[in-house]
């Protein structure tokens, strides 16, 4: 396929896919990870999200990558300028981070409803149910500081890409 005809994939009505993705993209990310790093650190909050956080993870995961490649596009019709360039590699970089909130989110959910089933099974023997709650209380540390780790990592680089992007856009311009 020709670079025209790609560039003509990611457009609608005429107009270039990614400023339409991007104001998606900069609004579900955000929330996402936020929703993951509270969910990851407060039990209340995780109830409460439920699962939606896996949902809007998946989301994300799918909507940051095609939000890149029609970037791409875009750079191909307006040029490569060292801003446009910094902008795309940060775009890049939140690829990874934006995918990393969907294993993250199912462990945090996944969690919650395990706590939740082993809090309602009280028959068992007091030293497995000790042995069990180290266990469980270490996996829910763990689990917390990857949930936050990604919610972090994920919030840090979309704000360096958007900031990247308005720069591309409006240096020079006001």
């Amino acid at each position: 396929m020709d670079l025209s005809a790609a560039a003509a994939l990611l457009q609608i009505a005429g107009l270039p896919l990614h400023p339409l993705l991007v104001h998606v993209t900069v609004v579900l990310t955000p929330l996402t990870a936020l929703a993951l790093g509270v969910s990851a650190v407060w039990p209340a909050a995780r109830r409460r999200v439920g699962l939606a956080l896996p949902i809007a993870s998946v989301l994300v995961a799918l909507l940051v990558p095609v939000t890149v490649l029609a970037g791409e596009a875009l750079a191909d019709v307006v040029g490569r300028t060292a801003s446009v360039q910094r902008h795309e590699e940060l775009g890049l970089m939140l690829v990874p981070w934006a995918v990393s909130m969907v294993p993250a989110s199912l462990l945090v959910w996944g969690s919650d409803r395990l706590q939740r089933t082993a809090r309602r099974s009280r028959d068992a023997v007091d030293a497995h149910r000790l042995a069990g709650n180290r266990r469980m209380l270490l996996t829910a540390w763990a689990i917390g500081i990857l949930g936050v780790a990604c919610a972090a990592g994920t919030l840090i680089v979309v704000v360096l890409t958007g900031d990247a992007g308005a720069r591309a856009v409006w240096e020079g311009v006001v």
